[in-house]
């Protein structure tokens, strides 16, 4: 009987597979620039080892992330642009977070001409709790207003100013919830683009010095 997988041993096998892959050289990715190729392999290559290994459910694209029942999505990006792209549901989640756990790989790619081989060196993995997952400088933006005594009025215009995609009734009531439950810092940069760019450069710089962001490698 396989164990069903959880935490932990997602980070486990995560930090397993990083060190691996690192040293592999792949004759498939020999030329590719294609990033969502590159990104491709490596999210199939490393579900297949979990799936060889545990009870887990692969989440598909109507699902929305790859480990449904955990609320974990992984995100494959190179070193040169770390960012990738994530689905518009709401601007509330550039305040309180994605709702799901991000596991991110962050890999440089070399090619072996003599050999017809690609290695991608995964530089950084990094695990991000779903509580950090929101926009940096929103949330510190929002959490200095809070602090400074402001009002409902200094929120709704604060979100005014950061461009927030939402009318006035949906500012005033986001602006009520976050004075019952103020959000986490996060640590994501993400646009406002209904195909968000989320980007990735203060998540490395972060990884292991902050609460809830991870460095696994």
């Amino acid at each position: 009987m396989k164990p069903d997988l959880d935490v932990e041993n997602l980070k486990i096998e995560a930090k397993r597979f990083s060190e691996m892959e690192s040293e592999h050289d792949e004759p498939s990715l020999f030329g590719v620039t294609d990033g969502k190729a590159v990104g491709t392999y490596l999210e199939h290559k490393f579900q297949s080892g979990l799936l060889s290994k545990y009870n887990v459910e692969i989440g598909s694209s109507a699902k929305g992330i790859d480990f449904p029942d955990l609320g974990i999505d992984i995100k494959v990006t190179s070193i040169k642009q770390p960012q990738s792209s994530c689905p518009y549901k709401s601007a509330k989640q550039k305040i309180c977070g994605l709702g799901y756990s991000l596991l991110i790989f962050v890999y440089t790619k070399a090619n072996d001409i003599e050999n017809k081989t690609s290695n991608l060196n995964i530089i950084h993995t990094i695990f991000v709790d779903a509580d950090h997952t929101a926009d940096f400088q929103t949330t510190t933006g929002i959490i200095k207003i809070l602090e400074n005594n402001g009002n409902s009025d200094d929120l709704m215009a604060f979100f005014e100013e950061r461009m927030l995609p939402v009318d006035e009734i949906q500012a005033r009531k986001l602006a009520e919830e976050i004075f019952r439950n103020a959000p986490k810092i996060g640590y994501l940069t993400i646009s406002n683009a209904l195909q968000r760019r989320l980007q990735y450069s203060r998540v490395i710089e972060k990884a292991g010095c902050v609460e809830g962001v991870y460095r696994l490698t």
